[in-house]
């Protein structure tokens, strides 16, 4: 019994040994003869690049390593390809192949022995106009604005074919997706279609997909997301190395709440920035990182284990966890200032070179609410009876212009003060950042410029408590709201 024991430990070794050097793959090829030699193809999971190659006489092809039926991202960087990611679904040992007459890739026929793929297939091609008008839009670098309301009419579509379909991984995701979209309009005009196919598809989904369901309830029948003047709220959290941690315990200082993913690049591109101002606010401000990926990939990541500020997971992989009580939307990067005592003081979406010096201006100035646009920031105010200056500094790139318009002013006591001065400026011109706001002499740290000015006022006729700035009326002016006097 020990020698047949022993023999079976040896054979289950070997058998070990074996799979570790013979890894479960999927096989991704691809051709279109619109496709230039320069393209980049890759292959995303959990927004990773797991596998790319670079396209040759209009074919690419790469291996993926999988250990199961999983969702990825196909994603082609090249001229005439639009930024857009198609979803492919692979498993282990099969061969997905695309092909197509042009570079719209998330338009391709996609053969693939995979049923969730036929799935995936069938929703394409129901959804393949208003896709084609979409990536077309995309390519013309058409503003989102305008590109909404065909993305509306693809979600809609979307909505009409799942009911038709088998309930499998592909029917999910594309329910997710419609659901997500809606998440953050009141005024979405399907809602009610959008919860009887949730409904139903629920009472007839096969086990498996409880987590899934729950999460795509939540954006269905979203709860309440905290915006700017109410009390944040606590989560449970853990580290990189696995230990527990709660919100509470950086109460009493400005915390920056930094929702970002590893495959996300203008959370990459934030992050020297992000940095410096770190060192800047010491004392006064904390960063807390609150990572979306699966943890384990986060963890693993030599990027991730590099920043200097909180690294934290709530685990749920932006499925449902403390960010859907945060942000208005999925993107990401996501940024939340909380108070020292914990109240959401501002929100942002994206990241702006130049945003998180402005902050930390504030942070370390007079009170005051310049989450309209972080680069612009009061530094000093100073108000009597015959006129109220007050001094500005803005940040951005060097070669990156703003301008301060001659119908700017104040307002307080229900009344508006005109400008009547500027000190370091021309207003109504062109204005380049010209001192640099770093010693930094590489990457996007030395393109960081501030420029600072005087702009000065009709007196108050009542000295207020606050007051509030604005670029005259047009749109996108300017506005730093409850600047405070003292």
């Amino acid at each position: 019994m020990y020698k047949q024991t022993i023999i079976t430990m040896l054979l289950a070794l070997v058998t070990m040994a074996g799979l570790a050097q013979n890894p479960k793959t999927v096989t991704i090829k691809g051709y279109s003869p619109a496709l230039k030699d320069s393209t980049v193809a890759e292959c995303l999971i959990d927004m990773i690049r797991v596998a790319s190659d670079t396209v040759q006489a209009g074919r690419f092809t790469m291996t993926v390593p999988v250990e199961e039926l999983t969702h990825s991202y196909l994603f082609l960087e090249g001229e005439g390809c639009p930024n857009y990611l198609m979803t492919l679904y692979l498993a282990p040992d099969a061969t997905v192949s695309l092909s197509g007459a042009d570079c719209f890739f998330p338009t391709w026929k996609v053969d693939s022995p995979l049923p969730e793929q036929t799935t995936a297939n069938r929703i394409t091609e129901h959804i393949h106009d208003a896709l084609t008008e979409l990536l077309q839009l995309d390519l013309e670098n058409v503003p989102w604005e305008r590109q909404d309301s065909v993305y509306m009419v693809m979600m809609k579509q979307q909505l009409e074919v799942l009911p038709s379909l088998p309930i499998d991984m592909a029917v999910m995701d594309a329910l997710e997706d419609v659901a997500n979209y809606t998440r953050n309009k009141p005024e979405y005009p399907y809602r009610e279609q959008l919860r009887a196919v949730e409904k139903d598809i629920a009472a007839h989904a096969p086990k498996g997909f409880e987590d899934k369901l729950a999460y795509i309830h939540s954006l269905v029948y979203p709860p309440h997301v905290l915006q700017p003047g109410e009390e944040a709220v606590d989560a449970d959290f853990f580290d990189m190395q696995g230990n527990a941690h709660h919100l509470a315990e950086v109460r009493g200082k400005y915390v920056l709440l930094d929702f970002w993913s590893l495959g996300c690049g203008p959370c990459r591109m934030a992050e020297p920035e992000m940095r410096w101002v770190h060192g800047l606010t010491q004392g006064l401000l904390e960063i807390v990182g609150i990572n979306l990926d699966k943890p384990s990939a986060w963890q693993e990541d030599e990027w991730s284990k590099k920043l200097v500020w909180q690294n934290w997971s709530d685990g749920k992989m932006g499925k449902g966890g403390v960010n859907i009580q945060y942000c208005d939307n999925s993107a990401v990067p996501y940024y939340v200032l909380l108070s020292p005592d914990h109240h959401v003081m501002w929100k942002s979406a994206g990241y702006a070179p130049g945003m998180f010096l402005g902050m930390a201006a504030a942070i370390n100035g007079p009170k005051q609410d310049n989450s309209a646009n972080l680069s612009f920031v009061v530094r000093q105010v100073e108000a009597n009876d015959k006129a109220t200056s007050v001094s500005f500094r803005y940040y951005g790139r060097n070669n990156a212009w703003f301008r301060i318009a001659s119908s700017s002013y104040l307002t307080a006591n229900g009344k508006k003060y005109k400008v009547t001065g500027a000190g370091g400026i021309t207003l109504d011109t062109e204005i380049y950042p010209n001192l640099k706001a770093t010693a930094v002499n590489d990457g996007i740290m030395s393109t960081l410029h501030f420029t600072d000015f005087t702009l000065t006022f009709e007196p108050f006729d009542t000295m207020p408590a606050t007051f509030d700035y604005k670029e005259g009326d047009g749109e996108g002016a300017f506005v730093i709201r409850n600047i405070s006097i003292q």
